[in-house]
């Protein structure tokens, strides 16, 4: 071939640098952790509240089973893939215990944390050009690698109208305006809010993604840490109570095409241990374990065996004292939200987030939440997330604040948010 005729025909060379699909907004909580570190190790006292970082830790067994793994000097080689066995079928366990269903250990995937879940999930899943939805404001982190996968993020503005929450009305009006949607992720209860979805709305979204050939992501990870003067939703007629509903309504009791993820992070209070699950529909179960194999090869093999004793009568009721302790910690926020001056607050129904403006006098001063966190930060050593990671339409005027650390962590803030505001 002439050598002009092969410089015209020779694909472009991409320089050194980046992927397009790496290019995702950086996670802003991720940051302020890292500030908040900065700022500590300059001998600042930090009133950190803005991760999902439970302050109490793992159950006394979970640390006692991990302790005498590491002092008994075993080799901690690979495990299965998909996990050890005894963990899956614990796991297994607590559905029955909590949700009254028998589920096959052999669906069930543990991962390195639920965000492991959520890439072998999605992988699994969808093509790059799918359309799948999401509430806004939601987590940042389902926008990001569904983007780096070359998805096609289609975000409901789910706003106080709707709870937060994605309703098969507003799914309509998605697909109307983008064409046929492969996925929902449905998150309850919900980050940044804290709101649940009914069990009469978890119904409806289950039969809506079933006649419409989408698939459903449930993120159930905030499962158990609710409060007793909104978790009981009022029942939609036609609808029976069923026990456990106090602690969140799972999606396979309605469809078990759906994906359903969780984690030991958040009740269990172990977000560090990173070990997280997902029930596997059958259709996807192959290809989850083929790519779970090779992303991951395995979850971390102490907090796996440590995290069978997760689920002792003595782990539960140790995680239920410690979401005693949020209760206190939300009661206590509610409370000062006259004082704070914070307004158009999210019904906090479960999690352990309180998301609100700062305020019109706050977001006049400062101009965004973004530059209101940030002077909190510096200038008071209290940290919160703005809103900009979870809704990129309006989060500029949001703040989310994790009473996660506890009674005594939000009692200092508050006073230090306060004395900052006036100042």
């Amino acid at each position: 071939m002439p050598e002009n005729v092969a410089s015209r025909t020779a694909p472009a060379r991409r320089p050194l640098g980046p992927s397009s699909r790496s290019q995702v907004p950086d996670f802003e909580v991720m940051t302020i952790l890292g500030r908040v570190s900065e700022l500590r190790a300059a001998g600042h006292d930090v009133v950190s509240l803005c991760a999902g970082e439970p302050g109490g830790g793992a159950p006394a067994l979970v640390n006692a089973r991990a302790a005498e793994i590491h002092a008994s000097g075993r080799a901690l080689n690979y495990t299965p893939s998909l996990g050890i066995a005894e963990l899956r079928e614990a796991i297994a366990g607590h559905y029955r215990r909590w949700y009254g269903l028998d589920v096959d250990p052999a669906r069930v995937a543990v991962t390195t944390g639920s965000s492991g879940a959520f890439m072998a999930g999605f992988l699994a899943a969808f093509n790059a050009g799918d359309r799948v939805a999401m509430a806004r404001p939601g987590y940042a982190a389902y926008r990001n690698i569904l983007t780096a996968l070359g998805c096609h993020v289609v975000e409901i503005d789910a706003g106080p109208a709707v709870r937060y929450q994605p309703t098969p009305a507003l799914l309509e009006e998605a697909e109307a305006a983008h064409g046929p949607l492969a996925g929902l992720v449905l998150a309850s209860p919900n980050n940044p809010t804290g709101t649940m979805a009914t069990r009469a709305e978890v119904r409806a979204l289950a039969e809506w993604c079933h006649e419409h050939e989408v698939r459903l992501v449930s993120d159930e990870i905030y499962h158990g840490i609710t409060y007793a003067d909104t978790a009981s939703a009022p029942v939609e007629q036609g609808e029976e109570d069923e026990p456990g509903d106090e602690r969140g309504v799972c999606a396979w009791e309605y469809s078990t095409e759906a994906m359903v993820i969780s984690s030991f992070s958040k009740y269990w209070g172990m977000p560090g241990w990173r070990i997280g699950w997902m029930l596997m529909p059958e259709d996807l179960a192959p290809a989850i374990g083929g790519l779970s194999g090779s992303v991951s090869l395995c979850p971390p093999a102490a907090a796996q065996y440590a995290a069978v004793e997760a689920f002792a009568d003595e782990s539960y009721a140790a995680c239920d004292e410690q979401v005693a302790g949020f209760a206190r910690a939300r009661a206590l926020l509610l409370e000062n939200q006259e004082r704070l001056g914070w307004t158009d607050a999210a019904p906090a129904d479960g999690a352990f987030y309180f998301y609100a403006t700062p305020g019109e006098r706050m977001l006049a001063r400062y101009g965004t939440s973004t530059a209101y966190c940030e002077a909190l930060l510096e200038q008071a050593h209290v940290a919160l997330t703005p809103g900009t990671d979870f809704d990129t339409a309006h989060g500029d005027r949001y703040i989310r604040l994790s009473f996660a650390a506890g009674y005594d962590a939000v009692r200092e803030a508050i006073e230090r948010i306060v004395a900052f505001q006036r100042g």
